[in-house]
């Protein structure tokens, strides 16, 4: 099995920062994509950033230059660079991870941390 693993959440207060890390482990043979996103209550899950394993980077418009996805291959790891917060996002953030194990194409997802902007 493949455990995805979030931390670096918590509370902040609007304009500050935190960076989430994601950590991978279990039996695989390769990490594909990775990706975070976030869930604020009442709202659907929202894709936020994607990073292949080559590092071609994708991010939502709504976090454009202020989220910034990294990966660190060698730990199997993703990261996400969170600056200027806003109370709006407020939300539990996951990682998810496309793995390749036993011949096929898994998709896992972390437990969530939660992050909260207020002052």
């Amino acid at each position: 099995q493949v455990q995805l693993v979030e931390s670096g959440g918590g509370l902040v207060q609007p304009g500050g920062s935190l960076r989430l890390s994601c950590a991978a482990s279990g039996s695989f043979h390769s990490i594909n994509s990775m990706g975070w996103y976030r869930q604020a209550p009442g709202n659907k899950r929202e894709l936020l950033a994607i990073i292949s394993s080559d590092d071609r980077i994708d991010h939502a418009d709504s976090v454009k230059g202020r989220f910034t996805i990294s990966r660190d291959n060698a730990k199997n790891m993703v990261f996400l660079q969170m600056n200027s917060l806003k109370p709006e996002d407020t939300a539990i953030y996951y990682c998810n991870a496309d793995v390749r194990r036993l011949g096929l194409d898994f998709r896992y997802w972390g437990q969530g941390t939660q992050v909260t902007v207020s002052s």
